[in-house]
Protein backbone atom coordinates (compact mmCIF):
# COMPACT_ATOMS: atom_id res chain seq x y z
CA UNK A 1 0.00 0.00 0.00
CA UNK A 2 1.68 3.36 -0.85
CA UNK A 3 0.87 6.53 1.21
CA UNK A 4 -0.07 10.13 -0.07
CA UNK A 5 3.44 11.58 -1.54
CA UNK A 6 3.79 15.34 -0.49
CA UNK A 7 6.57 17.53 -1.89
CA UNK A 8 7.83 20.16 0.38
CA UNK A 9 9.73 23.48 -0.16
CA UNK A 10 12.38 24.49 1.76
CA UNK A 11 13.82 27.94 1.12
CA UNK A 12 16.24 30.04 2.68
CA UNK A 13 13.66 31.69 4.86
CA UNK A 14 12.38 28.22 6.25
CA UNK A 15 15.94 27.44 6.81
CA UNK A 16 16.33 31.07 9.26
CA UNK A 17 13.05 29.92 10.89
CA UNK A 18 14.03 26.55 11.77
CA UNK A 19 16.87 27.90 13.35
CA UNK A 20 15.50 30.40 15.26
CA UNK A 21 12.73 27.29 16.60
CA UNK A 22 15.97 24.98 16.93
CA UNK A 23 18.27 26.60 18.04
CA UNK A 24 20.92 25.29 15.70
CA UNK A 25 22.43 28.53 14.05
CA UNK A 26 25.43 26.68 12.68
CA UNK A 27 26.70 29.01 9.95
CA UNK A 28 26.30 25.93 6.72
CA UNK A 29 22.79 26.76 7.03
CA UNK A 30 22.43 30.10 6.02
CA UNK A 31 26.20 31.38 4.70
CA UNK A 32 26.82 30.38 1.15
CA UNK A 33 30.54 31.36 1.71
CA UNK A 34 31.47 29.41 4.89
CA UNK A 35 29.42 26.43 3.60
CA UNK A 36 30.99 26.50 0.20
CA UNK A 37 34.43 27.11 2.22
CA UNK A 38 33.95 23.83 4.02
CA UNK A 39 33.44 21.92 0.83
CA UNK A 40 29.43 22.09 0.31
CA UNK A 41 27.95 22.93 -2.99
CA UNK A 42 25.82 25.45 -1.25
CA UNK A 43 24.06 26.32 1.91
CA UNK A 44 22.02 22.96 3.10
CA UNK A 45 19.21 22.20 5.17
CA UNK A 46 19.17 20.93 8.57
CA UNK A 47 18.98 17.46 8.69
CA UNK A 48 16.39 17.15 11.68
CA UNK A 49 14.41 19.62 9.26
CA UNK A 50 14.97 17.16 6.43
CA UNK A 51 13.50 14.41 8.87
CA UNK A 52 10.95 16.01 10.21
CA UNK A 53 9.49 17.00 7.23
CA UNK A 54 9.83 13.47 5.74
CA UNK A 55 7.94 11.91 8.38
CA UNK A 56 5.13 14.16 7.97
CA UNK A 57 4.03 11.53 5.16
CA UNK A 58 3.82 8.90 7.80
CA UNK A 59 1.70 11.65 10.49
CA UNK A 60 -0.21 13.30 7.96
CA UNK A 61 -1.85 9.51 6.93
CA UNK A 62 -2.35 8.46 10.46
CA UNK A 63 -5.84 9.27 11.94
CA UNK A 64 -4.04 10.33 15.37
CA UNK A 65 0.22 10.68 14.97
CA UNK A 66 0.43 9.19 18.65
CA UNK A 67 0.62 5.95 16.79
CA UNK A 68 4.07 6.91 15.49
CA UNK A 69 6.09 4.14 17.25
CA UNK A 70 9.50 4.28 15.52
CA UNK A 71 11.32 6.44 13.25
CA UNK A 72 14.69 6.32 12.13
CA UNK A 73 16.94 7.17 8.83
CA UNK A 74 20.56 8.08 7.08
CA UNK A 75 21.26 11.19 6.17
CA UNK A 76 22.64 10.05 2.60
CA UNK A 77 22.95 13.14 0.63
CA UNK A 78 22.38 17.01 2.42
CA UNK A 79 19.13 19.16 0.49
CA UNK A 80 20.97 21.97 -1.18
CA UNK A 81 19.28 25.35 -0.79
CA UNK A 82 20.04 27.87 -3.41
CA UNK A 83 18.97 31.37 -2.49
CA UNK A 84 17.65 31.82 -5.99
CA UNK A 85 14.08 32.73 -5.10
CA UNK A 86 12.66 29.28 -5.28
CA UNK A 87 15.18 27.20 -3.00
CA UNK A 88 14.94 23.16 -2.67
CA UNK A 89 12.24 20.58 -3.17
CA UNK A 90 11.62 17.59 -1.15
CA UNK A 91 9.83 14.94 -2.22
CA UNK A 92 8.62 12.08 -0.07
CA UNK A 93 7.13 8.86 -0.75
CA UNK A 94 6.13 6.24 1.62
CA UNK A 95 4.80 2.47 1.32
CA UNK A 96 3.50 -0.39 4.01
CA UNK A 97 6.26 -2.92 3.46
CA UNK A 98 5.09 -5.41 6.49
CA UNK A 99 2.12 -5.88 8.62
CA UNK A 100 2.86 -7.81 12.09
CA UNK A 101 0.93 -8.39 15.42
CA UNK A 102 -0.57 -4.83 15.32
CA UNK A 103 2.18 -2.97 13.65
CA UNK A 104 3.21 -1.83 10.11
CA UNK A 105 6.44 -0.93 9.01
CA UNK A 106 6.36 2.04 6.57
CA UNK A 107 9.55 2.53 4.25
CA UNK A 108 9.70 6.38 3.19
CA UNK A 109 11.90 7.92 0.05
CA UNK A 110 12.90 11.50 0.48
CA UNK A 111 14.79 12.67 -2.67
CA UNK A 112 15.72 16.11 -3.94
CA UNK A 113 17.13 17.58 -6.45
CA UNK A 114 16.96 14.06 -8.12
CA UNK A 115 19.38 13.01 -5.15
CA UNK A 116 18.13 10.59 -2.50
CA UNK A 117 18.91 12.40 1.10
CA UNK A 118 17.32 9.72 3.48
CA UNK A 119 18.36 6.18 3.70
CA UNK A 120 17.11 3.27 5.53
CA UNK A 121 14.14 5.75 6.24
CA UNK A 122 11.42 3.64 8.51
CA UNK A 123 8.59 4.03 10.38
CA UNK A 124 6.60 1.40 12.95
CA UNK A 125 3.19 2.72 13.44
CA UNK A 126 0.59 0.71 15.81
CA UNK A 127 -2.68 -0.39 13.51
CA UNK A 128 -6.01 -1.10 15.11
Amino acid sequence: MKLPSKSFPITRETLIRYAGASGDFNVIHWNERVATDVGLPNVIAHGMLTMGLAIRVVTDWLDDPSRLLDYGCRFTRPVVVPDDGEGALLEVTGKVTSIDDGRAVITLAAVSAGVTVLGKATATVRID
